[in-house]
């Protein structure tokens, strides 16, 4: 993946109801292989900040991608738990690409 190839991304934060932080932990875990299995995703982090403060960040090659990421799997099961899972609607932000520097 060259640098120049990750164009664009999404930064969604996302927090837990009080009692289902791990549930909601599980869930990011398990989203794994749904981002794995987009092709035009090459870069998906999950990660938590504190307990109950997670967010999701992912890159893609352009914004055909990101498109079909928000449209996807792995959005279509988080908002179908958004209500048992998640304290407030989760802050999606579009970002676009002005640096990078990937490894290799």
């Amino acid at each position: 993946m060259g640098a120049e190839m990750t164009t664009c991304g999404l930064y969604v934060r996302l927090k837990a109801k009080a009692g289902k932080e791990v549930e909601l932990e599980s869930f990011l875990k398990a989203a794994l292989p749904a981002a794995e299995a987009e092709k035009d995703t090459p870069v998906w982090y999950a990660v938590r900040f504190a307990p109950g403060d997670f967010a999701i960040f992912d890159a893609f090659d352009a914004e055909a991608g990101r498109q079909a990421h928000i449209n996807g799997a792995i959005a279509a099961a988080l908002m179908a738990k958004a209500d048992e899972l998640l304290a407030e609607a989760p802050k999606i932000e579009a970002w676009d690409t002005l640096a990078v520097k990937l490894p290799g």
